[in-house]
Formats: structure tokens, sequence, C-alpha cells
């Protein structure tokens, strides 16, 4: 017999032999103690899931090395609230340039829009080709209010759309990428398009969901899943629903989608190709790219040489990119 049971068995026996007045709040004691042991369980089981999943986006700002005579326009503001602020990289002599438009992930509750995983390999591709790179934050918290951060990314986008001219964009003319809780957010104003255009955001060209595992919240609230699962979305089915770019679509999708997925999850690629599949019989244009990369890996390589940023870059030209 262990010797943590073989305790809780003796301390229950001697319980029992004591007078009513004192078993009552030894139980309770005892009870409370294990409630204790189980939070704390808990609370470490959530640290290092969202330490495994989302540690690339919440890494220490690093000061990118711009491409020559590009300039950065950091912590501008498109919100009231503090966390509402965003980063536009402007290549030299934009005119009429296509934005893309990032958004970071962290389990919904960390992560920082100046990470360099986030932005650096992305910055050194496409501005020297021509393109502005905004990346975004958006409120966070250890209990997150997801459907206000989909608000807030819509804010973001809105204002970028409406700001792009001032820097040399086209505000027209963007492509909506977000990975991990990013890729959930941009997933779900993509099936929804009112919950972009209730914030004042305009349609864009396609969006590119980097690694989210999470299309639908009832497939994952239902079975198996991490910790850190229940502080986001909490217990009610309909909320689950709510939160679900599954189930939030329900006709085509306003432009095409392009789903990264790492080959190397177990609930990663499926939830993508469901997602693909019902979108795919509404009429929408969605194609699923597996990847044999680490989670981090996915945002973090894009934009290096080789076959997945060729992709992507297909993905982008078939939206009328350049």
């Amino acid at each position: 017999m262990k010797p943590s049971l073989r305790t809780a068995l003796c301390t229950l026996v001697m319980a029992s032999l004591l007078p009513s007045a004192w078993s009552g709040p030894l139980i309770d004691a005892i009870k409370e103690r294990r409630e204790k042991r189980r939070e704390a369980a808990e609370a470490a089981e959530s640290k290092t899931s969202t330490d495994e999943l989302d540690s690339s986006d919440s890494e220490t700002k690093s000061r990118l090395a711009l491409p020559s005579g590009a300039r950065a326009l950091m912590d501008q503001r498109y919100g009231p609230d503090g966390a509402h602020k965003l980063d536009v990289y402007i290549p030299n002599g934009a005119k009429g340039a296509p934005i893309l438009f990032m958004v970071h992930g962290g389990a919904w509750m960390v992560g920082d829009k100046a990470a360099s995983k986030v932005v650096a390999n992305k910055v050194a591709r496409w501005l020297p080709k021509g393109y502005i790179v905004a990346s975004v934050n958006y409120r966070m918290s250890r209990q997150p209010k997801v459907m206000d951060q989909v608000d807030d990314v819509a804010r973001a986008l809105a204002f970028v759309q409406s700001h792009a001219a001032d820097w040399g964009g086209d505000g027209a003319r963007v492509l909506v990428l977000g990975h991990s809780s990013g890729a959930h957010l941009v997933s779900l104003l993509a099936s929804d398009s009112k919950l972009a255009s209730q914030q004042g955001a305009k349609p864009w060209l396609g969006t590119v969901s980097l690694d989210s595992a999470a299309f639908n919240v009832v497939d994952i609230m239902s079975s198996k899943h991490y910790g850190f699962y229940d502080r986001v979305f909490g217990k009610e089915r309909e909320f689950w629903e709510q939160a679900s770019p599954y189930y939030r679509l329900t006709g085509a999708l306003a432009s095409p989608m392009l789903i990264v997925c790492s080959a190397r999850r177990s609930d990663s690629c499926p939830q993508a190709q469901a997602y693909a599949g019902k979108a795919s019989g509404l009429g929408s244009r969605v194609t699923v790219l597996p990847v044999d990369l680490a989670h981090g890996d996915v945002n973090g390589q894009l934009g290096t040489a080789g076959d997945y940023t060729t992709r992507v870059e297909t993905f982008m030209r078939g939206v009328g990119l350049p």
C-alpha cells in the first residue's frame, strides 16, 4: 500500500473514533487539504501545457534588424485599453503596399506582438518584397475572455485598414494571419464575418491559420484536454459552440483560407481537416497544409527560405497578392 493511501485510511479510521465535535472539523481539514493539492496539480498542468504549446509567442522581445530604409511604428493605439496596441513595419518607399496582419498566440493568456518568432522572419522576408507587416496585441489575462479578444482583433484590423494609406499601404489588400490561439481568433473572424464588421473591419483577401487545433471547441472540451482549456472555455456547451469556428461557420467564407497544421501533433491536422471539409461543402475555398514542424516553428519558420514558405506564397498569389 502506498504511504499516502495508508496515511489517508489511518486518518479516516482515527476520525471515526473521535467524538463528532472533533471529527467534523478534522474531515473538513482533510478535504480542504486534498482540494488544495488538486488545485496545485491543475495549475502545474496548465502552466506546463501552456508553456509547451505557446512559449514561442511569449519569448523576450528583441529589436529587429530592419531592411535598409524600412521603419517601424511601435505601440500604435487602436483602442482604449492599455493592451490595444500594434506595431507596424513599413518598407522603404511604400506606396499602395499590401499588408500582412499578424495575430500572436499564447494560450489566450500570454504572448506579445514583438516576440521574435512572431515577426522576425516575416519582416525579413516580406518587407523587401514591398509588404507592410502589422503585428497586434490584445487583452489577455489568466481568466481570458475569448470573445472580447475576437473583438480586439477585429478592432485592430479596422484600424489597420483605415490607416493603411498613412503608411503607404492599401487597406483593401490585407492578408490576415494568426498563430495558435491567435489562429483560433482569426479563424473565428473568417468563419463569421459579422464579428469583424461589427468592429468596423472590412473584407480582407484571405486568412492564414497557423496551427490552431481549436476549430471545434466542443470536441476539445468533450474529450481529454489540457487543463488550461477549462480556464479559457469554461463548462458551458453554449459558449463552446459560440467560440468554435466550426460552429460559427454557416455559409461560404468571404475569402479563401489556408490552414497550416503541425503533423507532429495528434490534434491539429484532424481539426483542420474537419473544418475544411465543412467549409468546402458550403462552397468555400479552404486548403490544409500539414508540415513536419513543431508547433512554435510553424510560426517561427514562416518567412525562411524553403518549401513551407513557398507554398504559403503560392496561396498569397492565389488571392491576388504579389
